[in-house]
C-alpha cells in the first residue's frame, strides 16, 4: 500500500461521529443539521428535465475533454461572468467531475517527486481538507498559512520563511474562502502572482463558492479577473477550479470545470485522459442548460440572503455572528472550545454543527480553527431560524446571551 496513505488524518465529519459517540440528543426535537456544506435549495426544473432528456446520450462514451458546446458554454459563462475579453474553450477550459476530484487530481499531475529537496505544497489553514491529501498523496508536504480574525482572515505569505517558497510547487487557495468566508482582494492577488513569479509555484484557486454573495453590485474577485486586471496575459501558472454544486443546487450532478493557462491545462489533460474521469454526456447536457442561466443563481443568493440576514441579526449580542463576505458558512466563535459546544448542542438541542478544530492544523502553535464552528446555512429559513434560536438558547445556558 502508498505509505503516504498513513499520513492522512480522519476525514472531519468521522471526527464528528467519535466526538457524538455515547451522545443521546434531547427528546421532541427534530434534528437540524448544518454541519456538512451540501446545498438543500431545490434543483432547478429545467436542469432536472435536461438530464432526463438526454439519458439516451448514455450509450455513447464520453470523451474526457466535453463536448465543444460544453466548453463554449462554460468559457463565455467565465467571460461574462470575470469580465474578460477572451477565453479559449479548446485550450483554457476542463470540464470535470466537480470541483473536489479535480482539485485532488491536479496536485497528482503537478507534483514533481524528484525534486531536491522535497516539493511543498502551500494551503490556508483552516482549510478544505483535500488540499493537504492530495499534497499528501502526491509525495508533497504542505506547509499552512494561518488565517486569524485578528488579521481579517486574510492570508499573510510572510507567515512562511524565505526558504520554504522555493520548494514550494503547488499553493492552493479558496476563494471565497471555506470555511472563514474571506474574498482576497487584487492587492493580494498581486502578492500571490509575484510570489509565483519569483519561485515558479503553480496557483491552484479553489473558486466553487463564487457565486453565492450578498451585493449583487459586487460580486467577488476571481482569480482570472485579478490576472487580466493585472495584465497577466495567458494566466501563468494560474488554474481555477468552479463547480455547479452550489451554484445551481446540483451538488449529486458532479459538474465543474478548470480553467487557465494553457500549456498547464495541457499537461493536465494528459493526465486526465489516463485517470478515467469524463463527465457523462446527460450531465454534460444539463451543464450547459446550467451555465447558460442567471436566473436560477439570483434566486438562489436571494435565499442565501433571507438567511444570513436573519441569522446575522439573531446572533447580534455579545457572541456576534459575522456577515462573510461570501459562501454560505457562519465561521463563529464559541465562548467555550468548539468540541463542548458542538457537543452540547447536539446534545442538548439537536442541532449538528462542525468543530472549527477539525478543519485546520496546530501550526506555529495554535490551530487557528479552535473555538469557531462552522454553521452550514444550507436548510430551509424556517429550520436555520429554528437552529439560531436554539444555538442562542445554548448560549443563555453558558452565560452569554
Amino acid at each position: 500500500m502508498n505509505s503516504n496513505l498513513n499520513l492522512l488524518q480522519p476525514y472531519p465529519f468521522q471526527k464528528l461521529r467519535e466526538l457524538f459517540d455515547g451522545v443521546t440528543h434531547k427528546a421532541g426535537l427534530n434534528p437540524i443539521n448544518l454541519h456538512i456544506g451540501e446545498p438543500k435549495h431545490a434543483t432547478p426544473d429545467f436542469i432536472r428535465q435536461s438530464v432526463a432528456d438526454h439519458l439516451n446520450r448514455l450509450s455513447h462514451y464520453p470523451t474526457t475533454q466535453g463536448t465543444p458546446e460544453l466548453r463554449q458554454s462554460i468559457a463565455d459563462w467565465v467571460m461574462r461572468r470575470f469580465n474578460l475579453p477572451a477565453v479559449n474553450p479548446d485550450i483554457e477550459i476542463i470540464p470535470v467531475n466537480g470541483s473536489r476530484e479535480a482539485l485532488f487530481s491536479f496536485a497528482q499531475a503537478v507534483i514533481d517527486t524528484t525534486a531536491k529537496p522535497a516539493p511543498y505544497v502551500v494551503c490556508p489553514n483552516p482549510f478544505y481538507q483535500i488540499y493537504e491529501g492530495a499534497a499528501f498523496l502526491g509525495g508533497a508536504s504542505p506547509q499552512y498559512i494561518n488565517t486569524t480574525a485578528d488579521k481579517a482572515f486574510r492570508l499573510d505569505f510572510t507567515q512562511l520563511p524565505g526558504t520554504a517558497w522555493p520548494r514550494t510547487q503547488l499553493i492552493y487557495v479558496c476563494n471565497p474562502n471555506n470555511p472563514t468566508g474571506g474574498v482576497m482582494s487584487l492587492d493580494e492577488w498581486r502578492q500571490l502572482f509575484e510570489l509565483s513569479d519569483r519561485h515558479g509555484c503553480i496557483i491552484a484557486a479553489d473558486e466553487c463558492y463564487s457565486e453565492i454573495y450578498f451585493d449583487e453590485n459586487q460580486p467577488p474577485l476571481g482569480a482570472l479577473a485579478a490576472a487580466h486586471q493585472l495584465g497577466r496575459t495567458g494566466f501563468p501558472r494560474l488554474v481555477v477550479f468552479n463547480s455547479l454544486s452550489k451554484r445551481s443546487n446540483v451538488p449529486g450532478l458532479r459538474s465543474g470545470f478548470v480553467a487557465g493557462n494553457a500549456q498547464i491545462l495541457e499537461k493536465y489533460l494528459l493526465y486526465r485522459t489516463y485517470h478515467g474521469c469524463a463527465m457523462n454526456p446527460a450531465s454534460q447536457a444539463a451543464s450547459i442548460a446550467a451555465w447558460n442561466d442567471e436566473n436560477h443563481v439570483l434566486e438562489n443568493r436571494r435565499l442565501y440572503t433571507q438567511k444570513f440576514s436573519k441569522a446575522t441579526t439573531m446572533l447580534s449580542g455579545a457572541t456576534a455572528a459575522q456577515m462573510p463576505d461570501a459562501g454560505f458558512y457562519l465561521w463563529y466563535k464559541t465562548p467555550v472550545s468548539d468540541t463542548e459546544f458542538t457537543k452540547r448542542l447536539r446534545r442538548d438541542y439537536n442541532v449538528t454543527v462542525l468543530p472549527g478544530s477539525y478543519l485546520g492544523r496546530e501550526v506555529r502553535g495554535v490551530n487557528p480553527g479552535e473555538n469557531h464552528v462552522r454553521i452550514a446555512l444550507v436548510a430551509s429559513l424556517n429550520e436555520c431560524t429554528e437552529a439560531i434560536d436554539r444555538i442562542k438558547s445554548l448560549l443563555n445556558n453558558l452565560g452569554y446571551a
